[in-house]
């Protein structure tokens, strides 16, 4: 199942007024907007109804070409996904590791795909048992 997905967008604050309004009529709403300094000075909101699944950022060579995060059950699903990725050829964008700057229980490993594409796994509970 898809946890989140992020695209670049080549001009945030246009793009901004553009899905906070086009998204309302679908009960979707900005959620989150994180201070860019915890983002690599890249700007980034959230979209969603009750969190946000819907990343708008700047684009940025940080942000790859497209980011769709996995969602995992556990921790150790997410150890075993990064160690795949990386045997089947991606290259390492962020270990396995916590992510309190996203909440406390954000666990997750990032890679790029063969074509760049920024790909996560993310578990967000505290347990690492199967």
């Amino acid at each position: 199942m898809i946890d989140h997905i992020t695209f670049g967008v080549s001009d945030f604050k246009r793009s901004v007024a553009f899905y906070d309004q086009a998204l309302k009529p679908l009960g979707v709403a900005r959620l989150f907007t994180p201070d860019p300094s915890t983002t690599e000075g890249v700007q980034v909101t959230g979209y969603g109804d009750d969190r946000p699944w819907l990343w708008l950022a700047e684009e940025d060579t940080t942000t790859g070409k497209l980011h769709i995060a996995f969602s995992a059950s556990t921790r150790s699903a997410v150890d075993a996904f990064y160690h795949a990725a990386l045997q089947a050829g991606a290259r390492d964008n962020g270990p396995p590791g916590l992510r309190p700057h996203y909440h406390p229980n954000y666990y997750a490993a990032f890679v790029y795909d063969p074509d760049g594409h920024n790909i996560e796994a993310v578990c967000h509970i505290t347990s690492s048992a199967p």
